[in-house]
């Protein structure tokens, strides 16, 4: 029977998320979602900030919030680069929702294109972060 695995590492800015043999790994896009599966073809993807989730070796999904990024997918293997990663249950939704209008705050006040960006991005980050986490610890 043919190897249905594939190994994935997942770096976040601040840890080494995850590491090991996996059956799929689907990441959010712009366009929706993409499957990674084993003896995938090789290429590199953007990854959208969003809910991406993996289906362990033995069957288990984690699904996890992840901020953007990139895969590398070369001879069985992926290799994904995120600004964030983390579990539904390690988001505190107090600290999202302050961050959230925080945000919102920033929209308000007169920015540079620069800082209008970042604002911007801020704001997208913790809604993301508020409907994920809401998802689960409902």
């Amino acid at each position: 029977m043919a190897n249905r695995t594939f190994y994935l590492k997942v770096y976040a800015s601040d840890r080494i998320f995850f590491e090991g043999q996996c059956q799929t790994l689907v990441i959010p896009q712009s366009d929706g979602l993409r499957a990674i599966q084993a003896h995938h073809e090789d290429m590199v993807l953007a990854v959208d900030m969003g809910e991406a989730h993996i289906v362990e070796e033995d069957g288990t999904v984690t699904y996890v919030v992840v901020g953007s990024g990139m895969v590398q997918i070369f001879h069985n293997r992926a290799i994904m680069l995120v600004d964030t990663a983390e579990l539904p249950d390690e988001i505190d939704s107090k600290r999202a929702g302050d961050a959230l209008e925080r945000a919102k705050e920033q929209l308000r006040q007169k920015q540079s294109i620069q800082e209008h960006k970042m604002s911007q991005a801020s704001l997208a980050r913790a809604l993301t972060r508020l409907k994920e986490s809401s998802k689960y610890n409902a």
